[in-house]
């Protein structure tokens, strides 16, 4: 709205600098029509996340002696970005819990059943946010976010954040549009979401950490 509103009043501006004879004043609003126009175009840019460069780890606590992992595929997502103000980002993002893989088929069954996911009833869980913000660089000179919003598993909504870095943005070097890749990690209590069979032997804190690429459309 703004930039329309821009637009429509610098080019009736520049017609009647041009009808007026003030060529100099024209080119400079000329200029200023570009600037404007250009600049919000730019300010936020939608990117879906590509499930075949996308990977959700979670990781536990077994007995204090090892830590488990589970993967989770076919994730879904779009990323609202805006590099300059990032307050005016946002992500939203779906993960079917049904992938999960564990690498031992009888805990995969078990993390399936009605005792911790149920998916045949709740086959994906869900992440919304509800406001970004920025939290400096890291130590290679990467920004970081920390992103603030809903968890949701089996219907439980819980409050996160997840720890954002972006890797990279630019155009992507085989697809020829605007990318992006971050990785994120949050810290959540299964206890939080009815998952505590075995709690406190197996951790009740499972890490998350996510890794993607997305790209706009």
């Amino acid at each position: 709205m703004l930039s329309r509103l821009i637009t429509q009043t610098s080019r009736s501006d520049f017609m009647m600098a041009c009808y007026g004879g003030g060529f100099r004043r024209a080119l400079m609003l000329l200029g200023l029509l570009t600037f404007f126009t250009g600049n919000a175009a730019a300010e936020t840019k939608a990117y879906q996340l590509d499930p075949t460069h996308t990977s959700v780890i979670a990781s536990w606590a077994h007995f204090g002696f090892s830590h488990p992992t589970a993967t989770f595929n076919k994730v879904r997502g779009t990323i609202q970005f805006d590099q300059d103000d990032p307050t005016k980002s946002s992500v939203e993002i779906t993960l079917p819990v049904n992938t999960i893989k564990t690498g031992v088929p009888e805990l995969t069954q078990e993390l399936m059943n009605a005792t911790y996911f149920d998916v045949q009833a709740h086959p994906n869980a869900t992440f919304t946010s509800s406001h970004v913000e920025a939290a400096g660089h890291n130590a290679a000179g990467q920004p970081q976010y920390n992103v603030h919003g809903s968890l949701v598993i089996k219907e439980i909504s819980q409050p996160v954040v997840f720890h954002a870095t972006l890797n990279k943005i630019g155009e992507h070097p085989m697809a020829k549009v605007p990318a992006l890749g971050f990785d994120a990690k949050t810290v959540i209590k299964r206890s939080d979401f009815n998952l505590d069979k075995y709690v406190p032997h197996v951790s009740d804190e499972v890490t998350l950490h996510i890794s993607s690429e997305a790209t706009a459309q």
